[in-house]
């Protein structure tokens, strides 16, 4: 945050003032016994500036109104802030110049209202883990800047004010630039809805719906982006193309908005794509702004390196310290069994990893394979241990009620675990993993496992973090071995699990992803409910 650049501003506006002040002493005394009986942080606010005001200029109160609505861009709502009742209150407070109790009063609601808005800015306005959405992530307090604050407040500079508390990482950037891009699309009447069909629209088809389609992938720059991107037309001569004909160009277009809706690109205008095209772009706003409110909670004093999991959009990055990123497609948890988000620390990998099979895979896939087929624990070479670990003979265990025992796979290639596991302390035994399942990463929606990420080539990912923390290493002959090892990383490397169902990409284009948890809306239900006092 750059607002610690402005607190000698505030110093200098203090030491200007303080003389106007002393002819006020009802106000500063006033201000001083409420501003005790107040939250902590506003009572700091005003112990720095020696209980003066901050809100007797109609001016100043003119400016933090205005100021209040470029909120809009970063999708919150002005009104939460109060910009009506902040003039009508202000001007009540000063029609009685002797009132000095609800001049403090207002003074001590104006700041209140700034605070709000700027700690709202930088980390979010939802606490997240109300929503109950498997949060794991310490929410950080907000910059001690109050001084900046006062300086600004003095100086009327409160649009600067925000500029510098607005979060300066790109992806944030990305979606605010998006945010106003769809809202222009509104403006200008939003996209057409397609008619619902019988039969899918496929490349080559002359159909009444080839206009439509056109114009709404028009809408979004999709089909001129397209058309300029790939070599359809040589010589650059441009032929208008036949209005109801699906031509080539049209079909690129299509499968350039599948990929960005992680649907099959195959050109095919089937159900799911028709969805897709079919929601409406104030649907398209409501996702961007409660995505920008995700970006919020997380992707503030970001370190120079850590790992990355977009849950949603089925990826893995990882910004190593010489600022190259590696980047891999994963596996996340099934929505009954839903990957959570967190922040955390990778300590060490796990080569040749047992796998012990949690309680819930246990009980609902494990024990209902072994009652129909006790050779499965042979096939998938799957030890019954008693629970301090003594082996237990399977046919002696009465499957129909096993009581406390513990099932162990060994390690191999075909564990389900892989032949290497990367693992960060969390309450919720997740971690990133390989598989002998590699065949489910060629698919566009992977939200196949029980929780924990499955990372294609992970042996990789491992040995990038080995190199990059100076740890020593070699992955792949440690996995040689045949033994079951923990490989500790010599620092920790920070990792994030998160949630966003809008991405924008390095072009700096949006992609919009199936809710695979349905969490949208509670998320935006609770991001658009009026704030109370």
């Amino acid at each position: 945050m750059l607002l610690l650049g402005l607190a000698p501003l505030a110093w200098a506006e203090q030491g200007e003032a303080a003389s106007a002040w002393e002819e006020e002493p009802g106000v500063v005394g006033e201000l001083a016994r409420q501003a005790a009986k107040a939250e902590a942080r506003l009572e700091d606010f005003y112990a720095l500036r020696d209980y003066r005001p901050a809100w007797r200029d109609d001016d100043a109160v003119a400016a933090f109104t205005s100021a209040l609505h470029t909120l809009e861009s970063d999708g919150l709502r002005p009104q939460d802030y109060r910009p009506d009742e902040l003039r009508n209150r202000h001007r009540e407070a000063y029609e009685d110049a002797a009132n000095v109790e609800a001049q403090a009063q207002y003074d001590l609601f104006a700041t209140r209202q700034l605070l709000m808005a700027l700690d709202h800015l930088q980390r979010g306005k939802v606490d997240p883990e109300a929503l109950a959405t498997g949060w794991e992530v310490p929410v950080a307090p907000p910059d001690d800047s109050l001084a900046a604050v006062s300086g600004a407040v003095d100086q009327q500079r409160f649009e600067a004010l925000i500029g510098e508390v607005r979060p300066d990482f790109v992806p944030y950037q990305r979606l605010r630039s998006g945010l106003a891009r769809y809202r222009n699309i509104e403006k200008r009447g939003g996209w057409p809805r397609l008619p619902e069909r019988e039969h899918a629209l496929r490349p080559g088809d002359v159909d009444d719906d080839v206009p439509l389609l056109r114009e709404r992938l028009a809408a979004i720059g999709e089909l001129e982006i397209m058309v300029a991107d790939n070599d359809i037309f040589p010589g650059g001569e441009l032929e208008a193309p036949e209005p109801h004909r699906y031509d080539a160009s049209l079909e690129a277009a299509v499968k350039r908005f599948q990929r960005r809706h992680l649907l099959e690109s195959d050109g095919i205008v089937g159900r799911q794509t028709l969805a897709a095209l079919n929601v409406p772009v104030e649907r398209r706003i409501d996702q961007i702004r409660l995505n920008m409110e995700r970006a919020r909670w997380l992707l503030h004093g970001l370190p120079e390196s850590f790992v990355l999991v977009d849950i949603a959009g089925y990826r893995l990055s990882y910004y190593r310290p010489d600022g190259q990123i590696w980047r891999s497609r994963i596996v996340v948890g099934r929505p009954y069994r839903r990957t959570p988000s967190l922040r955390s620390e990778i300590t060490h990998l796990t080569v040749n990893p047992t796998w012990t099979i949690p309680p819930t895979i246990k009980r609902e896939d494990v024990l209902p394979r072994v009652r129909q087929d006790l050779g499965y624990l042979w096939r998938e070479r799957i030890q019954v241990l008693s629970p301090s670990g003594t082996p237990l003979d399977p046919w002696e265990i009465d499957w129909g009620n096993p009581g406390n025992i513990v099932l162990r796979q060994a390690p191999g290639p075909q564990n389900a675990l892989g032949q290497l596991v990367i693992r960060f302390p969390n309450d919720h035994m997740v971690y990133l993993h390989d598989t002998p399942a590699q065949n489910l990463f060629s698919r566009e929606q992977r939200a196949f496992s029980s929780g924990c990420i499955r990372v294609e080539n992970i042996r990789e990912l491992g040995q990038l973090l080995l190199d990059d923390t100076r740890s020593g290493h070699d992955v792949e002959r440690r996995i040689a071995s045949g033994e079951t090892q923990n490989v500790r990383l010599t620092h920790r490397m920070p990792v994030i699990l998160h949630y966003w169902t809008v991405n924008p990409g390095d072009d700096g284009e949006l992609s919009f992803r199936p809710d695979i948890y349905e969490r949208d809306d509670a998320l935006l239900h609770a991001l658009d409910h009026p704030l109370t006092l």
